[in-house]
């Protein structure tokens, strides 16, 4: 124990959970307490947020959690339109969205399925032409059903502009959609092996997607991966078409598509999860996908799509960088939100206000105890810990600020707040009308309600 001391403090002992981790991940340095509670105070003394956040998301060992470097695939202009309420945005609507993406650092994206008909050719030559004339970074591939009248057309696109394009056929898999489709196993591996053959030799990589691998028995999971590999192709993507896994059975299914086909086939397989959010587990199924050992997740903005859409990718941008998950970790995401706006503005799908990061509550609270915690961190000069100290979410990160609203659970501190960022004398008079009228609101105060109490 250490000497004693005049002012007492309360030791903290950090003991192992029975896993055996240690309870002290990265990015803690534990400061004494004094007795009441209150830091021992020290006037050259300034903490970081990061040193005064105890991150329990580090405390597992290395293997639970992604690796890195993560790979991103949007899917917002192809599977993102499937849903029965989105709009099909227009070219000029598509191109701005492509140059976000790009903004973004996002890998690649889904162009469309030209075999839909000839407003899809239309649209995805005209973004396979923007990517060639502009040179962007950003790699495309396109949808097609395990037939050639689906996969001809993308090598044609490829023809005419130029641009390195993948064919990502796909099939179904489970044993509920073979028995609905009247599908044999072996009707699957043919129709595989020739797709796969076709599309190599309109010298077109190939992405081979399963759907419904999520319910999908394992052997035929194997047969499968293992036909798609043989016959040439390189990326497999597995699939949560229906939405039914958990976090639990997308780890244990991506482990077993790595122990019991890419590595045995001692090839260089990418592999892809795409996953749905029925049950809510989008995200959190994309990072255990991640955690298993997957490069590459599939998602689209707000995540559109489908029934209740696919996974999110604002989210997993957010996620991944705040993870310190190469390269997002590195990456400038201070357009997110105009990149999430500018797909509301196109399809049609509403922003609803307490969506993540974007959402307009996001970073806004006219409650008294939060308030009052984000403007004493303000008032320290400090945007970090303001943007830490109510939120695990800094707001900074991605261009946007915590915003002080004044409603009938607010204090004082946000009238007195409200009033000097917008350069109006605090006076106690204007004070008091401004709280009793928000005390008496069932809402939270627009600008113009607050104002008429100033006159």
């Amino acid at each position: 124990m250490p000497a004693a001391r005049r002012t007492p403090f309360v030791s903290l002992t950090i003991f192992r959970v029975s896993l055996g981790v240690p309870l002290c991940p990265r990015g803690l340095k534990f400061f004494e307490v004094g007795a009441r509670g209150h830091q021992a105070e020290s006037p050259k003394l300034k903490m970081k947020p990061s040193d005064l956040i105890y991150d329990w998301n580090r405390a597992l060992p290395a293997e639970f959690l992604p690796a890195g470097p993560v790979l991103l695939n949007d899917e917002t202009l192809r599977d993102g339109l499937q849903s029965p309420s989105v709009r099909d945005p227009s070219i000029e609507q598509k191109i701005e969205i492509l140059h976000l993406m790009e903004s973004l650092g996002i890998n690649s994206l889904d162009l469309g399925l030209p075999g839909a008909g000839s407003r899809a050719v239309e649209h995805v030559e005209a973004l396979a032409r923007e990517i060639a004339g502009n040179r962007l970074k950003i790699q495309a591939n396109c949808a097609a059903r395990t037939h050639e009248n689906d996969i001809r057309p993308i090598a044609e696109i490829v023809q005419r502009t130029g641009l390195k394009i993948a064919a990502a056929t796909f099939i179904g898999s489970s044993p509920i959609r073979r028995y609905t489709e009247g599908w044999t196993e072996d009707f699957l591996l043919d129709t595989t092996e020739k797709a796969i053959k076709f599309a190599a030799s309109l010298g077109l990589e190939v992405m081979y997607v399963t759907e419904d691998t999520s319910r999908c028995d394992p052997e035929m999971v194997k047969r499968l991966y293992s036909t798609a590999i043989n016959c040439g192709a390189r990326t497999i993507v597995v699939c949560d078409t229906a939405g039914h896994a958990t976090p639990m059975g997308a780890f244990a299914l991506i482990k077993f598509v790595l122990d019991q086909v890419v590595k045995p086939s001692g090839e260089k397989i990418r592999v892809d999860w795409h996953g749905h959010c029925d049950r809510g587990f989008a995200v959190a199924n994309s990072i255990a996908a991640l955690a298993a050992g997957a490069d590459c997740v599939h998602a689209c903005a707000l995540g559109t799509g489908e029934r209740v859409g696919n996974t999110q990718m604002d989210q997993m941008l957010v996620n991944l960088k705040l993870m310190g998950i190469s390269p997002w970790d590195k990456q400038d995401l201070t357009e997110l939100k105009d990149y999430c706006q500018a797909v509301s503005r196109a399809t049609g799908v509403p922003i609803p206000p307490n969506y993540p990061v974007v959402g307009e509550d996001a970073f806004r609270t006219a409650t008294g105890v939060h308030a009052a915690a984000v403007i004493k961190a303000l008032k320290k000069n400090d945007i970090e810990l303001a943007n830490a100290v109510y939120s695990g979410v800094p707001s900074h990160l991605f261009g946007l600020e915590q915003v002080i609203d004044i409603g009938p659970m607010s204090g004082k501190s946000n009238v007195l707040f409200w009033l000097e960022r917008h350069g109006i004398p605090a006076s106690d008079e204007v004070v008091e009308r401004i709280y009793t009228r928000a005390k008496a609101s069932d809402h939270t105060l627009s600008e113009a309600e607050i104002r008429e109490c100033l006159r």
